[in-house]
C-alpha cells in the first residue's frame, strides 16, 4: 500500500511539473565571474533532479562503507545465533527421545559457548532434566545452580526466574525434596499463586511436607482456576480437612472440643462437611464429647448425599441413648429406598447390616436376625456372620453361633478346601522285594521268614499300644484321631537252629 501511495504521488507531481513547464516556458540564466549560461527551465530542473539523486546515492553509500564493521559485527551474531539455536534444537530433540546422556553433552557445550544469558538459562535446564533422567542428581544440581545464576543477572526477567524456579522445584519434587521445592517457590522469590502450574507444584510440595492446611487451600484454589476436576478436589479436600480435624481433636481436653477443632469445623463448607472422611471425623470428635445428636446429624447428612458402608457402619455404632432415633432414621431411608425404587443390592445389604447392627444395640434379636439374615440373603460377610454368632450366644444358641462365627471365619479368611471324599490311588507294589519292613525287623541273606507270623505280632502290638494309648486319657485325643499312631513294632528274629548252619555267611538285613 506505502508502495502504491509514492508511485501516484511521484507521477502526479511529474505531470504537474510537465504541465507547468509546458504552460509557463521560460529560462534559466546563471551568471558565474564572467561566465554566463542560459538554459531553458525544463533542463535546469531535470538537472536539479539528477544532481539530489546522485547526491542522495553518493550519502548512501558512503553511511554504507561507514557502518561494515557494525554490519559485520551483526553478520556473525546472527551466525553464532543460529548455530546455538541449532544446537538447542538438537539437545531437546535428544531429551524428547530419551537419549540423556547425548542431550546432556550437547547443552552443556551450548551453556559453555554462548554469551545469551536466556538461551544460557534455557540450556541448564534442560541439562538438569537430562541429568535428572540418568540419576546424575550432583550434575543436576550444578546445572540448576548455573541456571539460578544467569537468572539473577536478568533481574528484570521476572518470567524466566519463574521458568527457573519451577523447572528447579519439579525436579527436586521428584526426588522428594520438598524443602528444597518449597524454598524456590516461595511468594518472595517467584509469585507462586499467579501461575496454574506453579500451583500445583506448590500442592505437591506441601502433600509431602504433610501440611493439610496449605493443601486445602490449594485445592480450593486450583478448583475455583478450573484446574482440578470436580472429583479430584474432592479427594484432596476430604483428605485435608479430616487430617485437620484429627490434628485439632488431639488438642481437646476435659471432654470438649478445642478452640482450634470449632475453627476448622467452621472454616468448611457445608458441601465439603459432606465428604465422607470429614464427616466421619467429625461425627467421632462429636461423639467422643457426648455431643450425640449433632453427630447424629453429620452422618445423616453425609448418609443422605450418598449411601456408603463407612458411613453406614458409623452410624450403626450408637450409644445406648442414641439407638432408638437412628434405628428409626434407617428403617425410614430403607422404606424410602424401596419406594423410590433405588434398592440396588450394595447399598441394600449395608443399610440391612446396619439396621441388624442397631437392633442387636438394642436387644430387638428377633428384628436383628430378621435383618442380619436378609444382608446374607444379598451377600456373605464376614461382619454380619460374627453378629449373627454374637445374638445366638446372646440367646443361648451355642450350635448357631458356633456355626456363624466358622461362616466369618471362612468367608474373611481364605481356607484350604480339604477333599475329604477323593482317595488316593492305591501304591503300585508289584515290583517291590518280598522284605519285610519295620522297625526292628531283622533278616538274614539265607533265611526265609513267614510273613503270616509277622504280620500276627504286629497286630498283637498294635492292640496293645491301642489299649495303652486309650488308658492314658489325655485330653488332646479327639484332635488327633485321623493322624497315624506311631507304634512299637517287634522285633522278630529267627530260630538258633536255622542260624547256626549260616552264622559265618550272615549278614543283617537294612530295616
Amino acid at each position: 500500500m506505502k508502495t502504491w501511495f509514492w508511485t501516484i504521488f511521484t507521477i502526479t507531481l511529474a505531470v504537474l511539473a510537465a504541465y507547468v513547464i509546458h504552460r509557463y516556458p521560460g529560462n534559466v540564466l546563471i551568471v558565474v565571474d564572467q561566465w554566463r549560461l542560459q538554459v531553458s527551465l525544463a533542463f535546469a530542473i531535470l538537472m536539479l533532479l539528477l544532481i539530489f539523486a546522485a547526491s542522495y546515492f553518493f550519502i548512501r553509500i558512503l553511511a554504507w562503507l561507514t557502518r561494515m564493521p557494525e554490519r559485520l559485527r551483526d553478520w556473525r551474531g546472527q551466525r553464532q545465533q543460529k548455530r546455538e539455536q541449532s544446537m538447542l534444537e538438537q539437545g531437546w530433540t535428544a531429551l524428547l527421545e530419551g537419549r540423556y546422556s547425548h542431550a546432556e553433552k550437547t547443552l552443556t557445550r551450548l551453556t559453555e559457548k554462548t554469551s545469551d544469558k536466556a538461551r544460557q538459562v534455557l540450556a541448564s535446564l534442560s541439562a538438569a532434566r537430562a541429568a535428572h533422567e540418568v540419576g546424575e542428581f550432583k550434575r543436576q544440581d550444578e546445572f540448576i545452580a548455573s541456571a539460578q545464576k544467569a537468572a539473577g543477572e536478568l533481574a528484570g526477567d521476572g518470567a524466566l526466574a519463574t521458568a527457573v524456579a519451577a523447572a528447579a522445584a519439579d525436579l527436586w519434587l521428584d526426588q522428594g525434596r520438598a524443602a528444597d521445592a518449597l524454598r524456590v517457590l516461595q511468594p518472595e522469590a517467584v509469585q507462586a499463586q499467579r501461575h496454574v502450574h506453579t500451583m500445583r507444584l506448590l500442592l505437591r510440595t506441601y502433600q509431602q511436607l504433610d501440611d493439610p492446611k496449605e493443601v486445602l487451600s490449594l485445592a480450593r484454589a486450583l478448583q475455583r482456576k478450573k484446574a482440578l476436576t470436580q472429583k479430584q478436589a474432592d479427594v484432596l479436600i476430604e483428605q485435608a480437612g479430616a487430617e485437620l480435624l484429627v490434628q485439632a481433636q488431639a488438642q481437646s481436653a476435659n471432654g470438649e472440643l478445642s478452640p482450634a477443632w470449632h475453627a476448622v469445623w467452621k472454616d468448611l463448607r457445608s458441601d465439603e462437611r459432606l465428604l465422607p472422611a470429614i464427616a466421619l471425623a467429625g461425627a467421632q470428635a462429636l461423639q467422643q464429647t457426648e455431643q450425640y445428636e449433632a453427630s447424629s446429624k453429620v452422618l445423616e447428612a453425609a448418609i443422605k448425599e450418598q449411601f456408603l458402608p463407612s458411613l453406614l457402619q458409623a452410624y450403626a455404632r450408637a450409644e445406648p441413648e442414641q439407638v432408638s432415633g437412628r434405628l428409626q432414621k434407617a428403617e425410614q431411608w430403607l422404606e424410602q429406598r424401596k419406594n423410590d425404587g433405588k434398592d440396588s443390592e450394595p447399598v441394600q445389604a449395608d443399610l440391612l447390616a446396619a439396621l441388624g447392627a442397631l437392633c442387636l444395640a438394642a436387644q430387638m434379636w428377633g428384628q436383628a436376625q430378621r435383618y442380619l439374615e436378609q444382608t446374607l440373603a444379598l451377600r456373605q460377610d464376614a461382619r454380619v456372620h460374627a453378629l449373627l454368632g454374637s445374638m445366638f450366644d446372646r440367646v443361648g444358641q451355642s450350635q448357631r453361633a458356633a456355626h456363624h462365627w466358622r461362616l466369618a471365619t471362612a468367608v474373611s479368611v481364605a481356607l484350604p478346601v480339604l477333599g475329604q471324599d477323593a482317595a488316593l490311588p492305591a501304591a503300585e507294589i508289584d515290583a517291590d522285594p518280598i522284605i519285610a519292613h519295620g522297625v526292628g525287623v531283622h533278616v538274614d541273606d539265607d533265611v526265609v521268614l513267614d510273613l503270616g507270623e509277622i504280620d500276627e505280632a504286629i497286630k498283637a502290638k498294635a492292640v496293645e499300644n491301642s489299649d495303652r494309648i486309650k488308658s492314658s486319657g489325655s485330653e488332646y485325643d479327639e484332635l488327633f484321631d485321623s493322624a497315624p499312631i506311631p507304634l512299637d513294632y517287634p522285633v522278630v528274629t529267627p530260630e538258633p537252629e536255622e542260624r547256626s548252619s549260616t552264622s559265618d555267611s550272615s549278614k543283617p538285613a537294612q530295616s
